[in-house]
């Protein structure tokens, strides 16, 4: 099967099984402890169980990567599929319509093809490897912003670490914090936001590899803080800082986090 349409039938069964609980209590309580180490909240358990049926039931991968339950093995010999099934659950538990599924798909150790949408809006964002990078089927491209006083940029840091994080946002104009990373990859690749830094180090490969080919087949860069080809391991135990920007303000921000 097409993955891209796959994408777009495990979005609605997505949607149609987390609708009852956006915006509840019960959809953030705490059902395990996941293979990512960080607690599973019973709406990202929910979503990530329909996908995972879905996989049972047709052939697209012969591994699934997903925060929740790690590698999950599958008949076949397709590629690996990289999950996380509600990016941004602290909105999707709040109310706040910025969450959303993201699926990358991956053939010998690179990223062929991205699928992320907004569950809330059902906005959704495509890219294949070398081909384009699409918002609702309509191609996309970055920001020409070039100076760091003009550009609107998330930078997230961590909480009593804050000197690199400021020493870049001194410089910028506008500060958005949207809280959900794959997304935000994504609105660097149409030209909503100019850049994206995360120095955490707690970005998996889960939350960025479907958002990073979409911004960078948008003409976007992706690097990790020293301007690097940045390299995901296939474990979600592991985390990475990441830069993202519409390319033109690369080198500026590097420079700063310096």
């Amino acid at each position: 099967m097409e993955f891209l349409s796959a994408c777009n039938e495990m979005a609605v069964l997505v949607q149609e099984s987390i609708r009852e609980l956006i915006g509840t209590p019960e959809g953030g309580e705490t059902v395990k402890m996941g293979a990512d180490l960080t607690p599973t909240k019973k709406i990202d358990q929910v979503a990530e169980d329909c996908i995972v049926t879905y996989l049972q039931e047709h052939s697209l991968c012969s591994l699934l990567v997903s925060e929740e339950a790690g590698k999950v093995e599958f008949r076949g010999d397709g590629g690996t599929i990289f999950l996380d099934p509600v990016d941004g659950t602290f909105n999707a538990v709040a109310g706040i319509p910025f969450y959303a599924l993201s699926l990358a798909y991956e053939e010998h150790g690179v990223i062929q093809q991205a699928f992320v949408q907004n569950l809330a809006s059902g906005e959704t964002f495509t890219a294949l490897k070398g081909k384009y990078a699409r918002c609702n089927g309509k191609p996309i491209t970055v920001s020409t912003v070039s100076r760091l006083d003009q550009c609107a940029m998330s930078v997230y840091g961590r909480k009593f670490d804050t000197d690199r994080m400021m020493q870049l946002g001194q410089k910028i104009r506008r500060w958005r914090l949207l809280g959900a990373s794959a997304l935000e990859l994504c609105y660097i690749g149409c030209g909503r936001v100019d850049g994206f830094v995360d120095l955490r180090g707690t970005l998996r490969v889960t939350d960025a590899a479907a958002g990073m080919l979409v911004c960078t087949e948008a003409g976007g860069k992706v690097t990790d803080l020293e301007g690097q080809v940045i390299r995901f391991p296939n474990e979600v135990t592991i985390g990475r800082c990441l830069v993202a920007t519409n390319g033109v303000l690369h080198h500026k921000v590097i420079e700063y986090l310096r």
